[in-house]
């Protein structure tokens, strides 16, 4: 028997054991672009199983902060029992999840993020970095992971147009989380976007039928495409990207593809402005880190700003939203740093953290960020 990502096919056949028992599914993913297409491969993975989640929920980074968290599953509890699954997120959220198995829920984890240690007391947990997982390859997107997923869930059943248009997202979630063109990752990229072009989704051909993405080379399309679907634009809880990625008709489509252009183009201008006012405060610091944050800078835009800081002075870089009490953080660091590591070695004084190597986020407390740069003055200098 071929090896496969642990606890995968033991998810699949609860899943599968669910769906026969008409027990009640709910999917609960991360908002950016891996999250997103993550959630749209499993719903739709659910639909041809002949059913579909009592809910999908994206959290929402803004207002509650990174993973799972105690007011999104405030308003879940009303669905207990079922089976929540999470994608993309959930791996470093271990308050949570016993929260959640309270509430009378049967958690299964489906992340791709780094280990902290230990794993939450879900009743599964699939991620390729988990202790004992002989799967070989360990850089999927999460999207990557759900694809597999799918394809035990569905197995003969799976179309082959299906199979694709699955392979799409996967490979747009792939490249926009930044993962290693490598491996199983090579050979999905190789074989998808050759083919992107005829894309049966409407908000596919909508984003490369813009006009300012149209004329442009197959790999700066990609980009572009993926720098308008990871744009924060929610609409009944449901953010722009899974709107787009599900629309059934292509005048919607192009309607929601337009306005996330014009969005992208204010997202840019003030990320450049968050991105000045660090080089301003900065100056010619010797620091071997950046820690900056802002009261008015948007969360979302941060990640972006923190990876273009970050290359052009090749230092971690830890950028936040400072909140009342709270501030809210994402960081990005070049090659060869570990972000997760930098974290775990100063956590007595976050709140929360995960993500991978060069790219995370953060939780903390206002009080202690002064003792947060402390401690990573020392990591880093060592």
């Amino acid at each position: 028997m071929a090896v496969e990502i642990k606890n995968l096919e033991k998810a699949a056949k609860r899943i599968l054991e669910a769906v026969k028992a008409g027990e009640r599914i709910i999917i609960y993913g991360d908002s950016d672009l891996d999250g997103v297409a993550s959630v749209v491969i499993l719903e739709e993975c659910l639909k041809n199983l002949g059913t579909s989640a009592v809910a999908l929920y994206f959290y929402d980074r803004e207002k509650e902060g990174y993973g799972i968290n105690e007011k999104a599953l405030g308003k879940l509890k009303k669905y207990s029992p079922a089976l929540f699954i999470t994608l993309d997120c959930g791996i470093s959220n271990f308050k949570e999840v016993k929260i959640a198995n309270d509430f009378g829920f049967e958690v299964i984890i489906i992340d791709h993020h780094e280990i902290l240690g230990k794993i939450p007391e879900a009743s599964i947990v699939v991620d390729p970095k988990q202790e004992g997982d002989n799967y070989p390859f360990k850089k999927f997107a999460n999207a990557g992971i759900t694809f597999r997923l799918a394809k035990i869930l569905l197995r003969d059943t799976l179309s082959e147009g299906l199979r694709k248009s699955f392979l799409e997202l996967t490979v747009l979630a792939t490249i926009a989380d930044m993962m290693p063109r490598t491996d199983d990752n090579e050979e999905m990229i190789r074989e998808c976007l050759p083919h992107l072009k005829q894309s049966w989704r409407p908000g596919i051909q909508a984003l490369l039928n813009l006009e300012a993405i149209k004329p442009l080379p197959l790999p700066q399309q990609v980009s572009k495409i993926n720098s308008l679907l990871n744009i924060r634009d929610i609409k009944d809880d449901m953010p722009a990207a899974f709107r787009l990625l599900t629309a059934s008709k292509s005048g919607e489509a192009e309607k929601l593809a337009k306005k996330l252009f014009k969005k992208w183009i204010e997202k840019k201008k003030k990320t450049e402005e968050v991105i000045g006012q660090v080089e301003n405060r900065i100056g010619d610091k010797a620091a071997s880190f950046i820690l900056e944050g802002g009261s008015r800078w948007e969360l979302i835009l941060l990640g972006t700003a923190a990876s273009i800081i970050s290359q052009r002075y090749q230092k971690p870089v830890f950028l936040y939203k400072e909140g009342k009490k709270e501030s809210h953080g994402s960081c990005r660091a070049p090659a060869g740093c570990n972000l997760v590591e930098a974290m775990n070695a100063c956590s007595e004084f976050l709140l929360t953290y995960g993500g991978h190597p060069q790219a995370g986020g953060f939780k903390i407390k206002n009080k202690d960020i002064e003792k947060f740069m402390s401690c990573l003055n020392k990591y880093f200098i060592k």
